[in-house]
């Protein structure tokens, strides 16, 4: 299994929801993780008469080497750690503080220039879609489902188009259903499942949220 882009898996993903043996999710609200999971997103809502935001998650890397995830953070609330990995590169999350500062001030910064000044949505009592382009450890999508959480949804889904058979198993606990249509074995990183995976620039997220307008 190979998508071409990130518009097909979103097609694929749109497909299967609509497909479920539950049927189509009640009163659908889809957040999207910027930036790759946006043109997924896109796809998602449309298909299923959705509206769509965005949920900005931002990871957390370590001090040397910032492109290693030791956790993220999602809202308003905690950072989220991946305590074994802590653990083994001698982290705590005092030492942790000065990124989690950055990673913060960035996340806001990003919520501002996607909602063009907007507040978040109200999806008290809706069905809420987080949708991303794939799932790697989960840390990130672990963070925004309890972001979800505070929000007050009357059920919470993750649907992703190909991740990681363990991540995939561990955040059945953090969500009410996870969508996952491919999880092959082994799986190293989302981009090896697409045959483009360009970054996704804010101008495009920017693009797709507009077409979308305020159909909250």
């Amino acid at each position: 299994m190979l998508f071409h882009d990130r518009r097909e898996a979103g097609r694929d993903l749109a497909r299967r929801l609509l497909e479920r043996a539950e049927g189509v999710p009640t009163d659908p609200f889809v957040l999207a993780l910027p930036r790759g999971g946006v043109p997924v997103g896109d796809e998602v809502a449309r298909a299923l008469g959705a509206p769509l935001d965005v949920l900005v998650a931002r990871k957390i890397g370590a001090p040397y080497n910032p492109e290693v995830g030791v956790g993220a953070l999602a809202g308003e609330g905690p950072p989220l750690y991946d305590e074994r990995t802590l653990a083994m590169l001698e982290l705590t999350a005092e030492k942790l503080s000065p990124q989690v500062a950055r990673e913060r001030t960035e996340l806001h910064r990003r919520e501002d220039l996607y909602r063009g000044g907007r507040p978040a949505p109200d999806v008290t009592g809706r069905t809420v879609l987080v949708v991303d382009d794939g799932l790697a450890t989960g840390v990130t999508a672990r963070a925004a489902l309890r972001a979800v959480r505070e929000m007050k949804p009357g059920r919470v889904m993750l649907a992703v188009p190909v991740g990681s058979p363990e991540a995939a198993r561990a955040l059945a606990a953090e969500a009410d259903e996870v969508v996952c249509p491919h999880q092959p074995q082994p799986f190293y990183a989302v981009g090896q499942w697409y045959e483009e995976f360009d970054q996704v620039g804010d101008d495009e997220v920017i693009t797709i949220l507009r077409g979308h307008g305020d159909g909250r």
